[in-house]
């Protein structure tokens, strides 16, 4: 199934007092607004559209005292393909037929190849098999290991069938139930997508949960109506858990059943969840007093804070026109930081004259979010806004206010032009990882580094600012997350990026804006073996998905992108950039990051490129020495 064909699918799823001086206009948050176009993807959003569509199966192997562990693999058009992650360990491997015979050693050797699943810090060894030509029926695999110790074998399945499985919402906290939602989906011949029973049968499903500190549970999803699965009987199941630490946790959704076409299907989902503390509680009505010239500081009171000091905010204004009808005026949102029971935000007054409302005004769909991964600690619909006497009364709408940058960030800092002098185009690499730009290629250029590290998108954000700021004004050309972590910066924090001049102020190359299915499967391996630099939820469907609905799109506006993808050399052949990555991706992909989710809608696409990979170490060369690109990204660079 393409990656097109299952984004598709997926669709388918789918306070009056005084402020004292530390007001909106606090340190370095952009205090954000956009009109009311934006309110649909400035929304929560909904957790199906970011649901995994997984063709493979992730299942654990555990060794008996007698070393031996065994398993069924269905085989369908004489084609069998899956991986070992032993965390280096050597296992033994036996693989017999329908009929009973054995595959020779030879055969076998012949087709296993020493691999890694993954790119640079965050990989795992993977001894990879390949098989043609096999009977179709149901094979039995048996592997020997030292007797105790454990690890996985990563089964490709036919790419027609589908697990998607994706979480009920994103309330995440400790105490909560959190809950999943899966079936089966398949693609007819003629492409269309079916769901439920229609894309066969489900005979087991489980929900299995590996706490942070390495405990594990599973509990029995059911299609009963009753776990927010919809109708019993639909071929939607669901179960939940409750989280009970704060921490990342695992939560593997395991299907098996029957295709279509009665073919042995199993099939399984990775959600890293991270669950965080939080006992904030939203207060009374809103208030808004004058601010800086020409704007409103908007006070959100807190009836509790939980002492994590900085969010991010969301709240849309409305008031009222002439006729007393609803009238929808602006966007409001950002970082801010919790002071004197409140979070700050800011609302430039001639978002009020562009709509040509007046009172009562109320906030609606409030939303705090933690910083690093955007979980929601609090949330109402609507609370009432206060306004100052001098916007009580509707007046006709200005439809000729154009839109400006201290409309949609605030204003600028005086510090901001007082910053160190220079520019410079800033290289910047992606999540555990090193320096990967050829800098001899760039010109006034200098490397980020800030190697082999796990970090949130706003704590890599913070980091590449602090570098930014020996000169005065810097563009970016960013690999894998340090894209995001770029577009982060430029969406909440003033820096240095607001002072670059040029035609492309933030570049990237194969960064995963929309996630990574690798993500959840890395994470779940690590879990045992461990991972150099541990799990990344923003780079997940969900948590990408999260972070996406915070980022508007004059950001988003100034992102020029690119993305790559393995070398197509012919029709009956499976290509790849990295073969046992290949079996949790769908092509067309780079190793690591799908081309469809390698895309940000609302930046520009600057096209896609076959015969480059993610990294070093993949079939074809890495997409970050592509010199002819390199140079191009220099002479357009904003710097």
């Amino acid at each position: 199934m393409s990656t097109a064909t299952r984004m598709a699918m997926m669709a388918a799823l789918a306070l009056s007092t005084p402020l004292h001086a530390r007001d909106a206009e606090t340190r370095d948050f952009k205090q954000l607004s956009g009109p009311p176009s934006e309110f649909a993807h400035m929304r929560a959003p909904d957790p199906a559209a970011a649901a995994i569509l997984s063709k493979s199966a992730l299942l654990p192997v555990r060794f008996g005292r007698d070393g031996r562990w065994q398993s069924t693999l269905a085989v369908a058009g004489g084609a069998l393909r899956f991986a070992l992650l032993s965390g280096g360990a050597a296992w033994d491997i036996e693989l017999v037929s329908p009929s009973g015979v054995a595959l020779s050693r030879a055969d076998l050797q012949r087709a296993v190849r020493g691999l890694r699943l993954g790119s640079d810090g965050a990989s795992q060894p993977a001894d990879v098999v390949r098989l043609q030509g096999l009977k179709d029926g149901d094979w039995t695999l048996r592997l020997g290991g030292d007797a105790g110790t454990r690890g996985y074998l990563l089964l490709e399945g036919d790419a027609r069938s589908e697990l998607a499985s994706h979480p009920v919402h994103r309330r995440q906290l400790v105490g909560e139930s959190i809950g999943f939602v899966a079936q089966l989906v398949a693609t007819d011949a003629s492409g269309g997508a079916r769901m439920g029973p229609a894309a066969g049968r489900v005979d087991a499903a489980a929900l299995r949960v590996v706490a942070p500190d390495g405990s594990e549970r599973t509990v029995a999803m059911a299609d009963d109506g009753r776990h927010d699965d919809g109708a019993a009987g639909d071929g939607r199941y669901g179960a939940a858990f409750t989280a009970l630490a704060a921490g990342s946790h695992i939560a593997q959704v395991v299907v098996h059943g029957r295709d279509a076409r009665g073919s042995r299907v199993v099939r399984t989902a990775e959600h890293v969840v991270p669950v965080i503390r939080s006992t904030l509680q939203l207060g009374g009505a809103a208030s808004a007093v004058p601010g800086a010239a020409g704007r409103l500081d908007v006070a959100i009171p807190l009836a509790r804070d939980d002492g994590n000091r900085r969010y991010r905010v969301h709240a849309e204004v409305w008031g009222r026109d002439a006729r007393g009808a609803a009238r929808a005026v602006a966007w409001i949102g950002g970082m801010a930081e919790a002071a004197d029971a409140r979070l700050m935000l800011g609302l430039d007054t001639r978002w009020l004259a562009r709509a040509g409302a007046g009172a009562p005004f109320e906030l609606h769909d409030v939303r705090i979010e933690d910083a690093d991964e955007f979980i929601p600690v609090a949330a109402v619909a609507r609370i009432p806004l206060s306004m100052p006497a001098a916007f009580a009364g509707a007046r006709p709408a200005q439809a000729g206010v154009a839109i400006d940058e201290a409309m949609t960030m605030g204003r600028r800092p005086r510090e901001l032009t007082a910053q160190a002098t220079g520019s410079r185009l800033v290289l910047v690499h992606g999540y555990c990882s090193a320096g990967v730009w050829p800098q001899a290629q760039f010109a006034t250029a200098s490397t980020f580094l800030d190697v082999n590290q796990n970090r949130s998108h706003d704590q890599f954000a913070h980091r590449l600012k602090t570098f930014g700021a020996q000169w005065n004004s810097f563009g970016t050309v960013a690999h894998s997350q340090g894209g995001a972590a770029a577009l982060h910066l430029y969406t909440y924090y003033w820096s240095g990026l607001d002072n670059a001049t040029g035609s492309r102020l933030m570049q990237s190359v194969g960064t995963p804006y929309q996630g990574t299915n690798l993500s959840g499967i890395l994470a779940t391996v690590g879990n045992w073996f461990g991972v150099a630099c541990g799990s990344n939820a923003n780079m997940t469907y969900s948590g990408a998905s999260a972070w996406l609905a915070g980022i508007p799109a004059a950001s988003r506006a100034k992102v020029n992108y690119h993305s790559t993808s393995f070398r197509s050399t012919n029709w009956w052949t499976n290509d790849y950039c990295n073969i046992a990555s290949d079996l949790v991706l769908g092509d067309p992909e780079d190793g690591t990051v799908e081309k469809a989710y390698a895309q940000l809608p609302g930046a520009v696409n600057r096209g896609h490129a076959e015969g480059q990979c993610h990294t070093a170490g993949m079939r074809d060369p890495a997409q970050y020495n592509d010199a002819g690109r390199n140079a191009t990204m220099s002479a357009n660079a904003a710097r």
